[in-house]
């Protein structure tokens, strides 16, 4: 049952790279105004599934050790290396005046995007290994992050050269590797203990929210705009603040 649970989730993650295609009926300033309300949800969702769901459980599966914590930080620092050699491998596509196919920008949004959703599938599969509820709830801050990013991307991969078809497929194909990620989890849960990979995902979840997401939605020169992306990120958090005393069998405190 719990594979089933992990594939069907997959799979509702690979869906929503389908959103993309809303952005071919917006205007560009109008999905602007759209977007950054959504990136500053989903980095509240991310604060508060690392924090009130996946770090809890994590210590109540084995104490409150310095593994957990370890691992934590390695979450962190992985998608920090990520970042760093993605943004390097762009310096060298960007050096080639001769690349064919899809502009660097665009190649690059789909090998980072590919590589972000194996790693989200292997965390949000241990999750589910972990504890069912606990599977929904990371699925549920990842699913908040993935709907601005897939609106993202298609719009990156439409401006490198893609059209709005094979954009579509492409964000979908990039996608189906969540899935994927979550099937290795489980697989790999029969012969290891995949208990440390929860906090590792928060550490993912935490790295992508503090250093992606919050700072697109601190620059506004706007008061009004400001405290709507703060209400926005408010609102992220609370949303899991509540699922923690609605799921915890202790409630917010437990």
């Amino acid at each position: 049952m719990t594979l089933l649970w992990i594939v069907l989730s997959g799979l509702a993650m690979a869906a929503l790279a389908l959103v993309g295609v809303v952005t071919l009926s917006l205007r560009p300033e109008k999905l602007q105004r759209v977007l950054l309300p959504l990136v500053a949800f989903s980095a509240g969702s991310l604060l508060g599934g690392a924090l009130f769901h996946m770090l809890p459980a994590a210590i109540d599966a084995v104490g409150n050790t310095t593994a957990v914590w370890t691992s934590l930080a390695a979450g962190f620092l992985v998608f920090f290396l990520l970042e760093q050699f993605l943004h390097w491998h762009h310096c060298q596509q960007a050096a080639d005046e001769h690349a064919r196919g899809l502009a660097p920008t665009g190649g690059l949004i789909l090998l980072a995007d590919g590589l972000h959703n194996l790693i989200g599938g292997l965390s949000v599969g241990a999750a589910f290994v972990l504890d069912l509820r606990l599977g929904w709830i990371a699925w549920i801050a990842a699913a908040a992050h993935e709907i601005p990013q897939e609106l993202g991307d298609f719009g990156v991969l439409v401006r490198s050269g893609a059209s709005p078809r094979r954009a579509l497929l492409l964000n979908v194909l990039s996608a189906l590797t969540f899935p994927v990620g979550g099937v290795i989890a489980w697989f790999a849960s029969s012969s290891i203990d995949v208990t440390l990979l929860v906090p590792f995902a928060a550490g993912n979840f935490l790295y992508i929210a503090a250093a992606d997401l919050i700072p697109e939605v601190k620059k506004s020169e706007h008061l009004k705009t400001a405290a709507v992306h703060f209400l926005c990120l408010a609102a992220g958090i609370a949303l899991l603040l509540l699922l923690r005393a609605a799921f915890s069998p202790h409630g917010a405190a437990g």
